[in-house]
């Protein structure tokens, strides 16, 4: 790549020269990780379910493939077709929502997934980059164009968007949703007036699901009181990281995942603690956090406000899945299914974040002589 010329005037070589190389690499070297974790936490967790040994490993160095293809594609974009196919992808996702209501199996008392053989789809994991772009299109042309109700569009697409996840049910997706939704509105220039005002809603509906959905509850009270449930996986995560220390006890040496049937998705990061230790972990932690902050650095210094609000959503939904699952399985908030972007194990997680991500490399690419990213 490096030897593409500037004068170049090829589709890659323009690609190259204009997109943020160092998120590529971040991302790059996040897969990477994802990789050899997935191959160490993994062999235990098939084995136990009759697997081949390196079932998962194998599977998942296979998303992460086609989670970086998708990121270079999506990047190659221009913003007008990151926003056409994010409303192309927020439609289908939709329909193949109300399709699993109907159709899709029940797995852990909830219906997330559409089958097809040995494969399995989560549309949810797309809309939420799709709905991110299309919102902050809304968003953008509310504040453009006097009397477009861009405002009221991009609410009614979050409400119905966080009705299918509800109805799955998926709180946790449906939080990260509407966190991306307030931010993006906020950016736009919300008044601080309905500031409070979505923030006492939110204050309800958080309250709402406690009282309506048993597993929130039954999350909630075993993270106030652990001796009055079933804490298992998260004791055993703190375990593990007592037990890596600063350096960790070595590749393949660790235990927690001979013991926890979610190491090589949702406590992932527990697994990386006991063999690779804190120094690693903190390693990933500021991986994360170089990716939203130089992602949001590059969409802050352009004019175009449906790039900032887009980017700032889909850097916000990244950093925001992150967090949930890094808190989660360091006991700072109740547990919640929901994977590490592109370390934990999981098919349609990766490409769709990977999807976002690429999105967001498209939007926050460099175009000299266009007055900015347009």
């Amino acid at each position: 790549m490096s030897t593409l010329a500037r004068t170049d005037n090829s589709i890659l070589a323009r690609w190259w020269w204009t997109v943020d190389r160092w998120n590529l690499a971040a991302v790059a070297v996040l897969a990477m990780t994802g990789a050899v974790l997935a191959l160490a936490a993994s062999p235990p967790v098939a084995l136990r379910l009759g697997l081949d040994t390196y079932y998962f490993a194998s599977r998942q160095v296979l998303y992460l493939g086609i989670g970086l293809f998708v990121v270079v594609c999506a990047s190659l974009l221009s913003p007008k077709g990151v926003r056409r196919l994010a409303m192309a992808v927020l439609a289908g996702s939709m329909m193949l929502m109300v399709a699993v209501l109907a159709v899709g199996p029940e797995i852990k008392g909830a219906t997330r997934w559409l089958s097809f053989g040995a494969m399995s789809l989560q549309p949810s994991e797309f809309v939420k980059p799709a709905l991110a772009v299309t919102a902050a299109w809304f968003f953008a042309q509310a504040r453009l164009q006097e009397g477009y109700p861009g405002n009221l569009v991009a609410t009614g697409l979050f409400l119905m968007v966080a009705a299918l996840l509800l109805m799955q049910p998926d709180v946790g997706m449906t939080m990260v949703v509407a966190a991306v939704w307030a931010v993006q509105f906020f950016l736009a220039g919300l008044p601080i007036v309905m500031v409070m005002g979505i923030g006492l809603a939110f204050l309800m509906a958080s309250v709402g699901a406690y009282f309506t959905f048993g597993h929130v509850r039954a999350r909630v009270d075993r993270f106030f009181d652990p001796s009055a449930g079933e804490g298992y996986q998260v004791m055993r995560s703190l375990d593990a990281f007592h037990n890596g220390g600063l350096t960790g006890r070595g590749p393949g040496e660790g235990r927690v995942k001979e013991v926890l049937p979610d190491a090589h998705t949702d406590f992932i990061f527990a697994v990386a603690g006991e063999e690779f230790g804190m120094l690693v972990c903190v390693a990933i932690v500021g991986l994360f956090a170089f990716v939203v902050i130089r992602g949001l650095s590059r969409a802050y210094k352009d004019d175009n406000l449906f790039v900032l609000l887009a980017s700032a959503g889909l850097l916000v939904q990244f950093a925001v899945q992150a967090m949930i699952n890094l808190a989660s399985t360091l006991h700072l908030i109740p547990p919640k299914g929901m994977t590490l972007p592109f370390v934990s194990y999981g098919g349609s997680s990766t490409v769709a974040i990977a999807l976002g991500f690429g999105m967001m490399l498209a939007l926050t690419r460099l175009r000299p002589g266009e007055g900015g990213v347009r």
